[in-house]
């Protein structure tokens, strides 16, 4: 046979922006030997006739560095056409972590990142790493279905080097050096970059700021230094003492690109897009190759009042993150603390306006409650939504959860970033918050709500904005276009149906634990390196048997 699969008669988008073209793609050796014209014979054929034939999507924003060690098919990121996942961003890789950190790190990720601490521990048993090179080594041989790319975590490195201190205290020129030489070990090996985060909201174990938010600005200058040396892209998520200046400082000092997260609409008020949006330009006219990302969908949560991840940057919270069931139950009874929350998110504060975005999703005792918006269950029982809800949540014994749209819930303002030049589609999270969110399906929302809903975008920018672009500002240069000779990381959709079908919770994580899933609509066939992983809704590989994804070592593979 000529080709190992051939997909025949597709309308086939290439990545570029270029026109579609309606023609054959023929795959041999995991690569595209033949685009347009694909005369000969294959061993597999997919019947495209109809459909979108695609580079598959490229998703720069990722959490599983954890989960990928025990789901080898990466679920549910594939589902919703991602071929290539990039991992460890905001500062969070699992490596270099010393054996006596492991259950630090584990505890970090589970406050920050959602991650039940329990599943982590089952999943990652004796890990079988602790340095990052080891680390990379560790996620080839044990493969996966999709594509490969890790950045090494600033507060892995800074706990690596100075312990449980990392939380508690700015680094010494010998400390900060150590962590530089982590970097380039890293980048050496074939790390993708470097990420670090100063987000007031990334909250650690015990409530302490995760380690990188205890550096200061001059420290992430001079780790990401390394860049300069090895090349490499950083990643960011902003916060006091880094920012649009810092972001431009090392992009100009290092050449790297620098990515941040996240450009969200309205994040501090109507329109405050708008001022990042112009500064962001002001860099980009400079010449620096910074670039911020933003979301496709509102940046939603799903929360339990035991684990208040939403609030938990509210200094009220910080005794509340420290305590255990029964001492938050006591705050939450507690007058005197309820008025300092409400002072920030009852009727009038700052971030008070949430209550009318935010519905029940669980609740045994009251399931007629599901459903039902906050704000206008506590407008009816004639109480501020804070009273309300803590009182519910109580009555409940704290088995209840809410979903809230916290910000970048106002479509016109995302279409209004997406539409940017200097912005980049991320900050999917895939494989974090697994119990609070699913925004795996940013590709299938993007899809159906900008391209087919609202149709402010044609179908070849789309798909160019979900491959070569997030493929080029993170430096992995042979994926996200479909050309002779490139690996073969392919999607198949129908156009007029692609989309998800919103969110289920199911408990198939490690020791039983839950997390939220989406399924796709629409996606015919998804395949990575020349093997078809996903075909009609289904996996098309069996977990433990040999995988077609590659580790992209500094993005190549």
């Amino acid at each position: 046979m000529a080709y190992d699969l051939k997909i025949t008669g597709g309308t086939i988008i290439d990545g570029t922006g270029a026109p579609r073209y309606v023609g054959d793609v023929g795959i041999s050796d995991g690569k595209v030997v033949a685009l347009g014209a694909a005369p000969a014979d294959a061993a597999q054929t997919i019947d495209a006739t109809g459909r979108i034939v695609c580079p598959g999507f490229v998703d720069i924003h990722t959490h599983y560095d954890a989960q990928i060690m025990w789901d080898r098919l990466v679920s549910c990121s594939p589902w919703h056409g991602v071929t290539t996942i990039v991992m460890g961003n905001c500062g969070f890789s699992v490596a270099p972590t010393r054996p006596e950190h492991r259950d630090l790190i584990m505890r970090t990720l589970e406050n920050v990142e959602g991650m039940s601490v329990d599943a982590l521990r089952a999943g990652l048993g004796d890990w079988g790493f602790e340095t990052f090179p080891e680390y990379l080594d560790a996620l080839e041989s044990n493969g996966s279905a999709v594509n490969m790319a890790a950045l090494i975590g600033h507060t892995a490195a800074r706990m690596y080097v100075m312990g449980e201190e990392a939380t508690e205290r700015e680094g010494t020129p010998e400390e900060i050096a150590a962590q530089r030489d982590l970097v380039a070990e890293a980048l050496r090996a074939g790390a993708l970059g470097f990420a670090t985060s100063k987000a007031a909201t990334h909250v650690g174990y015990e409530g302490r700021p995760v380690p990188s938010r205890a550096a200061t600005t001059d420290e992430i200058v001079e780790i990401a230094q390394a860049l300069g040396d090895a090349g490499g892209v950083m990643q960011a998520t902003v916060g006091r003492g880094l920012s649009h200046d810092e972001f431009a400082r090392i992009a100009e000092t290092t050449g790297a690109h620098v990515s941040w997260t996240a450009l969200l609409g309205s994040a501090r008020g109507p329109g405050s897009h708008r001022a990042e949006l112009e500064r962001a330009r002001e860099i980009a006219d400079r010449g620096l190759p910074v670039f911020p990302q933003v979301a496709v969908q509102p940046i939603q949560f799903e929360m339990s009042w035991k684990a208040p991840f939403i609030y938990e940057a509210l200094r009220c919270f910080t005794p509340v993150s420290q305590s255990d069931l029964e001492g938050r139950k006591q705050y939450y009874a507690d007058p005197d603390w309820r008025a300092e929350f409400k002072e920030k998110a009852g009727t009038g504060g700052k971030i008070g306006d949430r209550w009318a975005r935010t519905e029940v999703s669980w609740l045994p005792i009251r399931p007629e409650l599901e459903g039902r918006n906050v704000q206008e269950l506590a407008d009816e029982a004639g109480q501020d939504p804070v009273d309300w809800v803590l009182d519910v949540a109580l009555e409940a014994d704290l088995d209840m959860r809410i979903v809230q749209d916290v910000i970048n819930h106002d479509p016109d303002d995302i279409d209004e970033l997406l539409h940017d030049p200097t912005t980049v589609i991320g900050l999917s999270d895939a494989g974090a918050h697994a119990s609070q969110l699913c925004d795996a399906k940013y590709s299938t929302e993007f899809l159906q709500t900008f391209v087919r809903g609202r149709q402010s975008f044609d179908l070849e920018t789309a798909i160019h904005m979900l491959t070569q672009r997030p493929a080029e500002v993170f430096g992995i240069t042979d994926r996200g276009t479909l050309a002779d000779g490139k690996p073969a990381d392919v999607v198949v959709f129908d156009a007029d149906e692609i989309g998800h079908m919103g969110k289920r919770r199911v408990y198939d994580l490690p020791a039983g634990a839950d997390r939220l899933i989406s399924d796709a609509k629409g996606i015919d066939a998804v395949v990575v390196n020349g093997t078809v992983i996903r075909r009609d809704g289904a996996d098309a590989v069996d977990p433990h048997g040999p995988l077609p994804g590659k580790l992209l070592r500094n993005g190549k593979g």
